[in-house]
């Protein structure tokens, strides 16, 4: 039977942080780099153990999303992942809906950046892909991230504004990929 556990990432010893980018290195096939780590911390981690196993894994960390004019205060999802062998028996689902409480009770908005390569997987949770042109407010100014144009989904909470998902929207730079 699959337990859950809710920590911030300041609440995780040196050796929870090593064991999770340990599992998350492997969930990712190495894949997942340095930048990867450096987004999926700070907020929330929800981890999903079968017994003593790390087999599931999500975390909502908070960016600041630009729609109109406003600076929505967002919960985005980063690092979600599943152990090889163990995929497809309900764990993203399961660490998602936990993910998901905590976006709909602390944040304006939830967005991320759609890695999973299940078609439909957030879509069917209620998550609308964004259709508007995506961009960065990089150090130089806002600039225009075609590449992610249709990649990103939002999860409406109950204090969002009314969305325009045709417009324009930027997050905040970072390292790495910016969504």
């Amino acid at each position: 039977m699959a337990e859950l556990m809710q920590a911030h990432t300041a609440e995780l010893l040196g050796d929870e942080l090593r064991d999770l980018r340990a599992f998350l290195d492997e969930a990712f096939e190495g894949e997942f780099e340095d930048a990867d780590w450096e987004h999926a911390l700070g907020g929330i981690h929800v981890l999903v153990h079968e017994g003593e196993e790390l087999v599931g894994h999500v975390s909502v960390v908070q960016r600041r999303l630009l729609h109109r004019d406003l600076a929505l205060r967002t919960g985005y999802v980063e690092a979600l992942a599943v152990r090889s062998g163990r995929r497809r028996r309900g764990y993203a689902g399961l660490a998602m809906s936990a993910a998901e409480r905590v976006i709909r009770a602390a944040y304006d908005l939830g967005a991320l950046s759609d890695g999973t390569g299940v078609e439909g997987f957030y879509e069917r949770r209620g998550w609308v892909r964004w259709r508007g042109p995506t961009f960065v407010l990089a150090p130089g100014g806002l600039e225009r991230t075609d590449e992610d144009d249709g990649g990103i989904l939002v999860l409406a909470t109950p204090s969002s504004p009314q969305l325009e998902l045709a417009g324009p929207i930027a997050c905040d730079w970072r390292p790495g990929d910016v969504w």
